[in-house]
């Protein structure tokens, strides 16, 4: 059998291993003093994959923060980023990236009959715009002790919602929640009211005439309905999987905490209620309890990031 002869240039594709991944190999290899060019090409072929399986190889995959990761494959049992893990959707892995994640490299696992395989995404750079908005009415800004009371504890009511668990419900992608979608906006964008800085916005928001009806974005159950501070008339779906849909703004709710709701059902009507400038649409999403934006998961599946099998 021909000998293999391995240099620091040789970093071509293998399996599915980005050349990246194959230099930094090749660079522990010289490292500790091994030489490869004695060795047999099924030699270095279980060597690579040895340590890619190990190390978990560079995918050339970005992702925006806010943004989802597809990873398919035939075969996959379960699914796991940041210690969590969960079942796999049919052939693929699906990895929402939080709104706050930091820049940078994030490992992502899957296991197949059995054996776990890991990869990494890259964290681009935070890419969202700066939005001023002046309110009127400062009280909505600078919010009064009983007000901010009341904040705290509609914060605690919704933030027990990422946790929940229950069997999937909805496919991809997911229904628009107006009969006529206009483009959204606003995803991410760092806000400024009255001039003074708050929290990133964590949904899209659609321009909409007031008594417009908002529709289900997907088959759920209604976890939480009620009128919020800054949300104004709100509605909480659980679509299971760790998918959380959220409408605000609403000025009438059609449902109830614990009703059941179909893809495509009216839950309420578009509003101008709560913190708001002007009749619209806030749609949010959590999903595994990360701030995705929504428009990726109404969108066809091929814009979705994916990795090489």
């Amino acid at each position: 059998m021909d000998r293999y002869h391995a240099t620091s240039g040789f970093t071509p594709r293998l399996f599915g291993i980005a050349p990246a991944a194959l230099v930094g190999l090749d660079k522990i290899l010289q490292k500790e003093g091994t030489v490869l060019k004695k060795c047999t090409l099924p030699r270095v072929f279980f060597l690579i994959l040895a340590w890619a399986i190990s190390s978990g190889a560079t995918a050339e995959v970005s992702v925006s923060p806010g943004g989802v990761v597809r990873w398919p494959g035939a075969g996959i049992d379960r699914c796991g980023q940041a210690g969590e893990v969960w079942d796999a959707d049919g052939d693929a892995c699906w990895y929402p990236i939080d709104l706050l994640a930091s820049e940078g490299d994030l490992q992502l696992s899957r296991w197949r009959q059995g054996r776990k395989e890991t990869t990494n995404v890259r964290v681009s750079p935070y890419p969202y715009e700066v939005q001023h908005i002046t309110l009127e009415d400062d009280s909505q800004v600078n919010l009064s002790a009983a007000d901010l009371a009341r904040v705290r504890e509609e914060n605690q009511r919704i933030g027990a919602l990422w946790a929940l668990s229950t069997p999937r419900r909805f496919e991809l992608p997911l229904s628009a929640p107006l009969e006529s979608l206009p483009e959204g906006g606003r995803f991410g964008s760092r806000r400024f009211f009255n001039n003074q800085p708050r929290s990133p916005h964590t949904g899209a928001d659609y321009s909409a005439a007031a008594g417009e009806p908002v529709l289900a974005v997907a088959d759920g159950m209604v976890v939480l309905a009620d009128d919020f501070f800054f949300s104004g008339g709100s509605v909480f779906l659980d679509h299971g999987a760790g998918l959380i849909s959220m409408y605000f703004h609403l000025r009438e709710l059609a449902v109830e905490q614990g009703s059941e709701v179909r893809r495509g059902e009216v839950i309420g009507s578009v509003g101008q209620t709560g913190r708001a400038t002007g009749p619209h649409l806030h749609l949010g999403l959590r999903w595994r309890g990360a701030r995705v934006d929504p428009s990726l998961l109404l969108a066809p599946l091929d814009q979705i990031p994916t990795i090489s099998e």
